[in-house]
């Protein structure tokens, strides 16, 4: 077999998270090969130009500066690009169809298309086509037909199938010391001259033994089905979450003792508020598509439970911050961190976060919101478009994490970013309202040290004991028979009324508070002292003084009770309207 010429000048259209990071590291690696990374979008190609990279990723902005303007070049001229380019890899978005046959399911190829068109009108040159955005099994066969049919005299084409395997947040790790590199092409000698072509570019530093060749078909195939088994694994841990929670199980237990199962492995088994990003639900959509235009039922609905999974993930996790906070957070602030749809990166697309977000807007929460990388463009982008509220009213975005916690009800954790795990919760904890919560959506917080903090924590997964938090001031007293949800939550609805009151901002609220506190004591539950809710002498008066009244109230009729609470209300009032308290 005869070789195939040497590729010197790579032509990369799409300058997105795959094309960038992907040609950067060739560049990097083969220098004795121009690459060119262009794309229509002007801004975009500014910024890969300047010290601020479009996307976010560990490791990439090192290697842009170490290249560009030697073999690393961005441009806005495509034309150019492809008519000197041996090599083109076509990077562009597919995303899912959002009109016309295979609405919300299948992918819009349109970009594709185009590019194949582009490449056909301006080439004067034989060119290999690689497919690196993920498309739908026989797409490079339409992609050749486009080609073959708008051929010059002398030029000829051959498709290649390439596929990308990155994760976001550790793409550069997974391009430097990939699993493996799949090439698909045709069974010919053109297809395997041109499959033999790219794998040489890759032999520069990938194993030879890690780059797999198949047809054009398999390769398309392995890509759709790595990201549904990933989705699927997922999904899978998260339904056991439900379990975990109903029984008493711990799902980081379950998912240790089955991680160890050599046949399983560990990956993949982190449970939480559900995947995100833009190829699982596509290529899951896509390929439940595929299958029913394959007239495979039983297929598509298979993997479209693994798409339910994570719906149901997402509405219980959000349902779940209602119901805990006394079914409702209207007017309350709740603070979201992360927004990212996982860490190391800046990506949001489908992220848990966005609809956790647009869940509480719904039901009339504020919103305070911090990302470390995820700018205030981004997020109202993400959030406009389908709510009935002005979202600069109700949403504000901040550049630490304690501001974003001033004044709030509930912490939410949506995004599993490392400095999340060694923030100083004591200090937001002082400046949030009380009870404050935490909503542990990624399962990665030290519980105990937020419980003892006196935080009401709810994460994935598992129960949590709630019930020894120092700076809750009621709960239920000794051998109190255990209490349904419902009544629980009831309590704790109490509660917030009185604690609210206590901020003694409304003074027309006292005698309320009073009541409530009549209302709980008359119920059985035990008031007990706690200094820390208190900060003057005068509050820790107070509340030795209700505690008093609480063992008087046991033994006395629910009359007197009303008497007396009348008599301190009195008493209260004077001492707040003094400013004492």
């Amino acid at each position: 077999m005869k070789a195939y010429p040497k590729v010197s000048k790579i032509c990369c259209i799409g300058a997105g998270y795959v094309g960038g990071p992907t040609c950067t590291v060739i560049a990097s690696k083969c220098t004795d090969i121009t690459v060119t990374i262009v794309d229509i979008n002007e801004s975009r190609i500014a910024q890969w130009n300047s010290d601020s990279l479009p996307i976010f990723e560990p490791g990439l902005e090192e290697i842009v500066k170490s290249r560009r303007g030697q073999n690393l070049f961005f441009s806005t001229d495509i034309l150019k690009a492809v008519k000197e380019a041996d090599l083109i890899f076509i990077s562009v978005n597919t995303p899912t169809k959002n009109f016309g046959v295979g609405k919300g399911r299948a992918a819009d190829l349109k970009h594709i298309e185009a590019c194949a068109r582009l490449i056909a009108d301006h080439s004067t040159s034989s060119k290999i086509v690689v497919e690196k955005s993920t498309v739908p099994v026989r797409a490079a066969e339409s992609l050749s037909r486009i080609l073959k049919a708008n051929t010059k005299p002398g030029v000829t084409y051959q498709v290649l199938s390439n596929p990308e395997f990155l994760a976001e947040g550790t793409a550069i790790c997974d391009l430097l010391n990939p699993d493996r590199v799949l090439i698909g092409g045709e069974d010919t000698e053109e297809g395997q001259l041109a499959i033999a072509a790219l794998s040489s570019v890759y032999e520069v530093w990938v194993p030879k033994e890690r780059i797999i060749t198949t047809n054009t078909w398999s390769s398309e195939l392995s890509k759709l089905t790595a990201n549904a088994f990933l989705a699927q694994r997922i999904s899978s841990i998260n339904a056991i979450s439900a379990v975990c929670e109903a029984t008493g199980a711990d799902v980081s237990e379950v998912a240790r003792a089955i991680g160890m199962d050599t046949r399983l492995g560990p990956k993949f088994l982190q449970s939480s508020v559900g995947f995100g990003g833009s190829c699982f639900q596509k290529d899951l959509l896509n390929l439940v598509y595929i299958s029913e235009c394959l007239n495979l039922p039983e297929v598509a609905e298979y993997w479209q439970q693994v798409l339910n999974m994570n719906e149901f993930q997402k509405s219980r996790f959000a349902k779940r911050i209602v119901e805990t906070m006394f079914n409702t957070i209207t007017n309350k602030k709740i603070t979201l961190l992360g927004f990212a749809f996982k860490k190391n990166t800046g990506d949001t697309r489908e992220s848990p976060a966005i609809y956790i977000a647009k869940y509480l807007l719904e039901e009339g929460a504020v919103l305070q919101i911090y990302d470390p990388k995820v700018d205030s463009k981004q997020v109202f982008a993400d959030l406009s478009g389908t709510l009935s509220v002005n979202l600069s009213e109700v949403v504000t975005v901040s550049k630490n994490p304690y501001d974003a916690a001033v004044g709030s009800h509930a912490i939410v954790v949506c995004t599993e970013w490392d400095e999340f795990t060694s923030l100083d919760y004591e200090r937001m904890y002082s400046r949030m309202l009380k009870p404050a919560f935490v909503f542990d959506g990624r399962k990665i917080l030290n519980h105990k040290k937020l419980i003892d903090i006196g935080f009401h924590v709810e994460t994935i997964g598992c129960k949590l004991n709630n019930i020894d938090q120092s700076k809750y001031l009621f709960s239920c007293g000794e051998g109190t028979p255990r209490r349904t949800q419902e009544h629980r939550m009831r309590f704790a609805k109490l509660e917030n009324i009185f604690l609210t009151s206590l901020h003694w901002d409304n003074i027309d609220e006292l005698p309320e508070a009073c009541l409530t506190v009549q209302e709980i004591v008359n119920t059985g539950l035990t008031l007990h002292g706690s200094e820390l809710l208190f900060q003057s002498a005068d509050k820790i008066l107070i509340l030795n003084e209700l505690s008093v009244l609480h063992s008087d109230c046991l033994r006395k009729s629910n009359s007197k009770s009303t008497v007396y609470f009348s008599e301190k209300q009195e008493i209260y009032t004077a001492r707040a309207q003094s400013r004492k308290f």
